[in-house]
């Protein structure tokens, strides 16, 4: 006989006793017999009357409900438990419109759809990149690549001011990267313009962003890349390796004239220095030589002829000693001598010094109005009359 058949052992029930006495069954208790009796106990707790099994059906069923409800309630209040990071910064909405703005931390708020929180990071630093063709002043085509950062810095206004605010930074950048690079010639971009047009780019967005009341703040922007389009490369590869170029000369007049410079500097002061020199020694030269006519002009006052004679007799000898001399009888008759002198003053030229000292005393002996004549004249008649 099977075990659910009229009649059969309803102890057979592989499921075990379903009633109430288990009678020392092992098998599962029964759902509803839990269900029932923590019900019981709830409504017991809340403050339940104990009815029979009829009165208490109904009450069950509300309690269950409250119950339910009561869980469903913590539930929802709950879930309006948040946190905020660090670097974050939340807007709290109360039925869409802005309620208050919280730090970071633990917070609760009026769960959804009363309250609703957004949150928005306001420390780390953002990156945006553009590039484009633009057209400088000078009417020519550039590549150029620039890379905004920046970072929140009013919550408020980032979510309320503008629909989309990184779309309007987007649009905000292009317009003021070309406003600066159709101000500057290719060259200037290409060159020492680069940091200038990135700082007056920096600058416009910024306007444009504070007019709007976006709450983005620009931290920096870097021209990564200013090129000239690829079907003109070339030409232009050809125009800056000749600015190289020119740098490079420059950089080696500039070593040069820096090698060079203080050389001069130094071969001029040693020409002063002996410009110096030489003056003072002209000038102790003519104090000597004034001294001397000074003196010898007191001798020829006190014996003029003697005086004459000396000077004269000391330059000839001065002369004459150092020179080749030749001497001519010429009292023995009236023959010609040829004398070959361009030879022998080849041969032997006077000592420039001699030649100087002797020239000096000439004119010295002319100084004093001495007449060589005059003592050759008398020289003679000395001779003779001796």
């Amino acid at each position: 006989m099977a075990w659910n058949e009229p009649g059969g052992n309803k102890n057979k029930d592989p499921w075990g006793n379903r009633g109430g006495n288990n009678n020392g069954n092992d098998g599962p208790p029964d759902l509803d017999e839990l269900f029932k009796k923590f019900m019981d106990k709830l409504n017991g707790l809340l403050g339940g009357s104990g009815r029979g099994s009829k009165g208490s059906s109904s009450g069950s069923n509300k309690t269950a409900i409250i119950t339910l409800a009561i869980i469903g309630l913590i539930v929802w209040l709950f879930t309006g438990t948040y946190k905020i990071g660090e670097a974050e910064r939340g807007v709290v909405l109360r039925f869409g419109a802005h309620a208050y703005t919280v730090e970071s931390g633990l917070h609760w708020h009026i769960p959804t759809p009363i309250e609703k929180v957004l949150k928005v990071d306001v420390s780390n630093i953002h990156e945006y990149s553009l590039n484009g063709t633009m057209l400088t002043q000078d009417q020519n085509i550039i590549d150029i690549e620039i890379t905004v950062q920046y970072q929140v810095g009013s919550a408020e206004d980032y979510f309320f001011n503008m629909r989309n605010p990184v779309r309007t930074l987007a649009e905000a950048s292009e317009s003021a990267l070309r406003q600066h690079v159709g101000r500057s010639t290719m060259d200037y971009v290409f060159g020492d313009g680069r940091e200038d047009i990135a700082l007056s780019t920096q600058e416009t967005i910024q306007q444009i962003l504070e007019s709007y009341k976006s709450g983005l703040q620009i931290v920096r922007v870097n021209m990564q890349e200013a090129k000239p389009p690829e079907e003109v490369k070339a030409a232009f590869d050809d125009v800056t390796k000749a600015v190289e170029d020119e740098d490079k000369l420059k950089n080696q007049a500039e070593a040069y004239r820096n090698e060079v410079l203080p050389t001069a500097r130094g071969e001029s002061a040693q020409m002063l220095e002996q410009a110096k020199a030489y003056k003072q020694e002209v000038v102790a030269r003519a104090e000597g030589d004034a001294q001397r006519f000074t003196s010898l002009y007191t001798e020829y006052r006190k014996a003029p002829v003697i005086t004459r004679d000396r000077m004269y007799i000391e330059t000839v000898e001065s002369v004459l000693s150092q020179t080749s001399k030749i001497m001519v009888d010429v009292d023995g008759g009236n023959s010609m001598i040829y004398l070959p002198l361009d030879k022998m003053l080849d041969n032997k030229e006077i000592n420039p010094s001699t030649r100087q000292r002797a020239g000096r005393l000439i004119n010295d002996a002319r100084s004093t109005n001495f007449d060589t004549g005059n003592f050759d004249s008398r020289s003679s008649r000395s001779r003779g009359t001796r």
